[in-house]
């Protein structure tokens, strides 16, 4: 395969399929989106923030007069209407996290009426979606164009999938939906709340999972729009995240899944000693900088350091009679606590990681549902990302020029997707990565990532048990940070200080074959991710 080195020196491919790739050349080396006429879809990108189907209702075969017959009796009545062919592209959301019940089951329906080499376009996939690794298996899903986690990402370093995927942030598969490079066939939206005529939400209903933001872009843009709810209730169903004018059918049925699953095992405080002593470090690193101060605002993911950071930052917080403006990406129990104590004025969310974050959104006004053209598109003119002061987040791998892996682990296997990481990490002003120097005995800094999934350029500091390492590009910080008295380390001394007590680990071993191409959220190529050989093992679910 014909390939080019991006500037971060990594081969990437000219193509995948009939699709020019572009070798990534910085962080913000594309400012405007890029002149691109073969890959839109021949009506073209809507208006800014809005995608074609933005505009209004779309009639498929209803009434000229009258309301719109849309609600269907059964997933087979549901299926027959549909437009399904071999090589269609299907978007899911992932606000039920483990607990959704719609993608297996709109796929497992797909594959049996006979349709193969589907493209599957999930915002994230999650544990409870191994059960379409027998369809990959057998060709009947080709790739996936988003997010791979578990066994299906497993699947993917296997070579198991016959296509090349494609790996995107939030904010970057915003962008390709928007703009035709990622052109959806069906999107079919989990919704625990709607109306016959398409209006839904997730804040309502049994179900409710807080807000329905990641498929917003795909009600706007895809060819079909399919809403499945198990909270049907009479016209209109509000508030809406999704516009009822961008639906073509709603189906009702007895469960979209399970809320209680929604929370993980790696959505929870952590309680590690050395965890815990990271999220303190990475609390006093926001303080010396001095960024704790009235106004601020920040993001921090919902992995268990991060949970604990934001605990440490509260605390200071108290002490100093601090109060944040806002907090972005995905609404915590840890948050609402912060709302509801008045430390912090609003919460901007994009999806809910606990039950306590799914009633906030509902009830409390300051809990603001978000949408990706509004938090992350990376060439809009509102990206809310690019108004934070502070984002923390956390990696599988960064090395000694930066690059943070969120994708795959040391041994090469894909288990990871992107998220918000990328985002939130170029858009904010000051990005700290927090990680333990080593898990489970492998050294987590490295003189090259296995895998980049974002540019070192924009990552200011690494936080680990061990000492903080900053950015040399960043010399204010270092300085700052030296006056508060933190324990600065030069990022090779953390890596040998680590080595010491892990020794060097040995180097996956990969075929030439590519499985998956990582995208910068401008949709230029960071990185790929190759086949891995056959003698390597899958050692099973990961969590921190």
């Amino acid at each position: 395969m014909p390939s080019n080195v991006n500037s971060l020196g990594r081969p990437v491919p000219d193509r995948i399929g009939e699709r020019a790739m572009r070798p990534f050349a910085g962080a913000f080396a594309l400012q405007a989106p890029p002149a691109s006429p073969g890959l839109a879809r021949a009506r073209g990108p809507g208006p800014r923030g809005l995608g074609p189907r933005g505009l209004g209702p779309r009639m498929r075969g209803q009434a000229s007069r009258g309301a719109p017959a849309k609600l269907v009796s059964s997933w087979d009545e549901l299926l027959d209407r549909l437009d399904l062919y071999d090589g269609m592209t299907v978007s899911f959301h992932h606000h039920l996290r483990d607990g959704d019940a719609i993608i297996n089951e709109t796929i497992s329906r797909i594959i049996a009426r006979g349709y193969g080499d589907l493209v599957i376009a999930p915002t994230a996939l999650f544990p409870v979606h191994d059960r379409l690794v027998p369809f990959v298996e057998s060709g009947a899903i080709s790739r996936i164009e988003g997010s791979m986690n578990g066994a299906v990402g497993a699947a993917c370093s296997r070579g198991a999938m016959r296509g090349t995927s494609i790996l995107r942030s939030h904010g970057g598969r915003c962008r390709a939906v928007e703009s035709g490079e990622l052109p959806i066939d069906l999107a079919v939206i989990a919704a625990p709340c709607a109306d016959p005529f398409g209006n839904a939400n997730g804040i309502h209903g049994k179900s409710a999972c807080g807000p329905l933001a990641y498929p917003v872009p795909d009600s706007l843009c895809a060819e079909q729009v399919v809403i499945v709810t198990d909270g049907l209730v009479p016209y209109p169903c509000s508030p809406w995240s999704i516009r009822g004018g961008n639906v073509d059918w709603v189906l009702e049925v007895p469960s979209i899944g399970d809320p209680a699953r929604i929370a993980s095992g790696t959505t929870r405080l952590t309680r590690s000693p050395t965890q815990l002593l990271i999220a303190e470090m990475a609390a006093r690193f926001a303080e010396g900088m001095g960024i704790i101060r009235d106004g601020f605002s920040f993001q921090a993911g919902a992995g268990g350091i991060s949970l604990a950071a934001v605990a440490s930052l509260a605390e200071r917080m108290r002490s100093g009679g601090v109060k944040a403006s806002f907090a972005h990406g995905g609404g915590t129990g840890i948050l609402v606590g912060l709302l509801e104590e008045g430390l912090l004025g609003s919460i901007l969310d994009l999806q809910s990681f606990d039950l306590d974050a799914v009633r906030s959104c509902r009830d409390n006004p300051r809990h603001i549902e978000s949408t990706p053209f509004t938090s992350y598109g990376p060439q809009g003119a509102g990206c809310a990302a690019s108004m934070l002061d502070l984002s923390i987040l956390g990696a599988t791998e960064i090395d000694l020029d930066f690059n943070v892996n969120v994708n795959t682990h040391s041994d090469g296997w894909l288990l990871h997707g992107i998220g918000g990481h990328q985002d939130a990490a170029a858009a904010a002003s000051c990005c700290i990565v927090t990680s333990p120097s080593f898990r489970k005995r492998i050294p987590i800094i490295r003189e090259r990532v296995t895998t980049v999934s974002c540019p070192g350029e924009v990552v200011d500091a690494l936080v680990t048990e061990r000492g903080i390492a900053i950015n040399p590009r960043r010399g204010d910080l270092v300085e700052l940070a030296k006056r508060a008295g933190l324990p600065v380390v030069e990022i090779g001394q953390l890596m040998e200080k680590a080595r010491a007590i892990t020794g060097i680990p040995d180097e996956p071993e990969f075929r030439d074959r590519i499985v998956a191409v990582v995208e910068w959220r401008d949709g230029s190529v960071l990185d790929v991710v190759r086949e891995l050989d056959s003698k390597q093992e899958w050692p099973g679910e990961r969590t921190e």
